[in-house]
């Protein structure tokens, strides 16, 4: 089974980067580096209203799509969570 190519937004990038601790944003990476080989992690939740997902990392959400069929996922929004559905 092929794996998916991952796609971080420029905006979503900025997020990412700006995380407060290297420990976070090494954490937030290995979890985005995951999704390549499984999209839909046990612990996901798919945001109603829309066709995106999020996975957790502490207090951290990462929002992302799911194309099947180019077998991409793209990284819309990495965000603290109160901040994370905006």
């Amino acid at each position: 089974m092929a794996g998916y190519e991952v796609l971080i937004k420029p905006s979503a990038l900025a997020e990412l980067d700006s995380a407060d601790s290297r420990k976070l944003r090494r954490a937030l990476t290995e979890r985005i580096g995951a999704l390549s080989t499984l999209p839909r992690p046990p612990g996901c939740r798919k945001l109603s209203g829309s066709d995106r997902y999020r996975v957790c990392c502490g207090t951290r959400r990462i929002v992302y799509s799911v194309d099947d069929d180019r077998r991409t996922v793209l990284v819309v929004k990495v965000g603290h969570r109160k901040d994370a559905y905006r």
